[in-house]
C-alpha cells in the first residue's frame, strides 16, 4: 500500500513538472529535459537509502551499536561529507554533473558493500570487534562519495532551468530527497525484517528473492548485512542507466543555448581556478547566511530523522505506534509537501526570492520543536507530527537554499562549489546535532534532545529574514524586463522564444 501511495505522487510531482511552464518552453523540451531530471534525481534518491540505512542498522543490531556510538559514526560520516565540498564543488564544475553522479553513485556502492562485508563477519562470528571504529571509517568515506550527488543534480539542473523555474525543480528536489528518505527507512526496514533467520512467510514478492540470496537454510543469525547490500546494488543500476541517458546541458541534447539569467549570466565565457570559484563562495556574505541557515537546517534535519525512530523504539509511543511503524513513508511525504510547498511559495508569492519562505519555515520549526519540548513524555501522537512537521519545514529549507538560492546566486559556472558548500553545512549542522544529541540522550535525559535544536531554528529564522529582498540582479533585470510588461502585452512565452525552442 504504501509503495502505491508513493508512485501515487510521484505520479504528481511528475504532472506539476509538466503543468509549470513559465517560459513557455516546447512539449520536446520538456520532455528531453524530464528524460535528464528522472533517472537522475532517481539516483540520488537511492543514494538517500544508502546513507541512512545506517540508522535502520543500527536499531537492527541493538547493542552492538550505543546511541554514542552511532552518534560518533554518524558524525564521521556527516562531518567529512561537509568537508569534502571544498574539494568535490569545484571539481564537479570541471567535470560535469554527470560525471559527478556516477563517481557518487559507483563509490557509495563499493563502501556499502563494505559496510555489509564487515556487518556479516561480526554477526556470523568471524570478526569478534565493536563497529563502532571500522563503522566510522568505511561510512567516512561512504560520505565522500556521496557528497558528489547533490552538487551534481544541481549542476545539470543549473544548466536546464531558468532561475524563474528553479523554485518548482527545488520542490522537485526536496521530493527526490523524501523519496530516499521513504527508501532508506522503509525499504530499508522491510529487507531487515525480511531477512531475519526467524522472518515468517509473507506474500511480498522480494521474499524469495532476499532470503535466497542472503538467508541460507539452516542460518541461525538475522541478515542484516542485506540492508547494505541492496542499496548498493540499485545504485549500480541507476548508475549504468545515467551513462544513456544524461546529459550536461541542453545543447548536448540537441538544443539551443538557454540563458538561466542567473549570476553567470555575461559571465559564462570567463574560466575559473578551484581557488577561484572556492573564492566565489567564501568572500561573498550571501552565500555565508545561505551556508548559515543551512547550518542550522542540518541540526534540525537530521535531528528529527535520525533520532525519532531510535526514540520511538527507547521509549514506546502509546497512541503514536502507526507514526513510528511508518515513519519513512511518513517522512516521504511530509518531505513532498514542504519541498512543493518552499519553492511554490518563493516562485508564486515573492518573485523567486528565497529568503521569505526560508524565514518563515524556521520560525514554524522552532514552535514545533518548543512543543515537542514540553510534550515529549505526555503527548506521543502529538509529538509525532510536531517532528513530521518539522521534517517538511526543513525540507523546504534545504530545497530553497542548497537546491535553489546557491545555484541562483553562484551561477552556473561555479553552480557545483556554491550549491555543495552550503550543502555540506547541512552535514556540519548534522555532525553537531549527532554528537550533541548522542551525548545528551545517553547521559542525560531525552528530554535534551527537542530542547537542544530550538536555538538552531530562532538562528536560522534570524539570518533568512536578513535576505528577504535578495534576489540575482540578472533575475532582478529579467522580471523587470518580461513580467513588469505583461500589462502592455508581454507574456512568459516571448521571453521564452528567445531562449528555448
Amino acid at each position: 500500500m504504501s509503495l502505491i501511495i508513493v508512485l501515487l505522487c510521484l505520479a504528481l510531482v511528475i504532472g506539476a513538472y509538466f503543468y509549470n511552464n513559465p517560459l513557455g518552453h516546447s512539449s520536446w523540451f520538456l520532455t528531453r529535459r524530464f528524460i535528464n531530471w528522472f533517472p537522475l534525481g532517481m539516483t540520488y534518491s537511492f543514494l538517500y537509502m544508502g546513507r541512512y540505512n545506517l540508522t535502520v542498522a543500527k536499531t537492527a543490531l541493538g547493542s552492538g551499536i550505543s546511541n554514542e556510538e552511532f552518534g560518533i559514526i554518524f558524525a564521521a560520516g556527516t562531518l567529512t561529507y561537509a568537508f569534502s565540498f571544498l574539494i568535490n564543488g569545484p571539481l564537479v564544475d570541471k567535470i560535469g554533473g554527470k560525471s559527478g553522479i556516477l563517481i557518487a553513485a559507483l563509490g557509495a556502492a563499493a563502501a556499502n558493500c563494505a559496510l555489509g562485508v564487515i556487518t556479516w563477519l561480526v554477526l556470523s562470528g568471524r570478526l569478534h570487534m565493536r563497529l563502532v571504529g571500522i563503522f566510522s571509517v568505511i561510512y567516512a568515506l561512504n560520505m565522500y562519495f556521496q557528497s558528489y550527488g547533490a552538487v551534481s543534480i544541481i549542476k545539470v539542473k543549473a544548466n536546464w532551468f531558468h532561475v524563474r523555474e528553479r523554485g518548482i525543480f527545488g520542490a522537485i528536489f526536496g521530493t527526490l530527497i523524501s523519496f530516499g528518505v521513504y527508501f532508506a527507512f522503509d525499504w530499508g526496514q522491510a529487507i531487515v525484517n525480511l531477512t531475519k533467520a526467524s522472518a515468517p512467510a509473507n506474500d511480498s514478492w522480494a521474499t524469495p528473492l532476499l532470503r535466497r540470496v542472503f538467508v541460507p537454510d539452516g542460518a541461525t543469525s538475522d541478515a542484516t548485512w542485506a540492508v547494505f547490500f541492496v542499496p548498493a546494488a540499485i545504485l549500480t543500476t541507476w548508475a549504468l542507466i545515467d551513462i544513456f541517458l544524461i546529459k550536461d546541458t541542453p545543447e548536448e541534447a540537441g538544443f539551443p543555448y538557454l540563458e538561466t539569467h542567473d549570476a553567470s549570466a555575461g559571465h559564462m565565457d570567463e574560466s575559473y581556478s578551484a581557488l577561484d570559484l572556492l573564492k566565489k563562495v567564501f568572500l561573498n556574505p550571501l552565500m555565508l547566511m545561505f551556508a548559515g541557515i543551512e547550518l542550522t537546517a542540518g541540526v534540525l534535519r537530521n535531528g528529527i530523522m535520525q533520532w525519532y525512530t531510535i526514540f520511538g523504539h527507547e521509549i514506546k509511543q502509546a497512541g503514536a505506534e502507526g507514526i513510528v511503524a511508518n515513519w519513512g513513508l511518513l517522512l516521504c511525504l511530509f518531505g513532498i509537501v514542504g519541498g512543493f510547498a518552499g519553492g511554490l511559495i518563493s516562485d508564486k508569492l515573492f518573485q523567486s526570492r528565497r529568503g521569505p519562505p526560508a524565514a518563515i519555515f524556521c520560525g514554524i520549526m522552532l514552535g514545533l520543536a518548543g512543543v515537542m519540548a514540553a510534550f515529549l513524555f505526555k503527548e506521543p501522537f502529538l509529538v509525532g507530527v510536531a517532528a513530521l512537521l518539522i521534517v517538511a519545514a526543513v525540507t523546504g529549507v534545504h530545497s530553497l537554499m542548497s537546491g535553489t538560492a546557491a545555484a541562483d546566486f553562484g551561477g552556473r559556472k561555479a553552480s557545483a562549489t556554491s550549491s555543495g558548500i552550503v550543502d555540506g553545512c547541512v552535514y556540519l549542522g548534522s555532525g553537531i546535532q549527532s554528537l550533541g544529541v548522542g551525548y545528551l540522550v545517553t547521559h542525560h535525559s531525552w528530554q535534551w534532545w527537542p530542547v537542544f535544536l530550538m536555538p538552531f531554528a530562532l538562528i536560522g529564522s534570524l539570518i533568512a529574514a536578513r535576505i528577504w529582498n535578495e534576489l540575482p540582479a540578472a533575475t532582478r533585470k529579467f522580471i523587470h524586463e518580461n513580467e513588469g510588461r505583461k500589462g502592455h502585452g508581454a507574456s512568459h512565452k516571448t521571453a521564452a522564444a528567445r531562449v528555448s525552442s
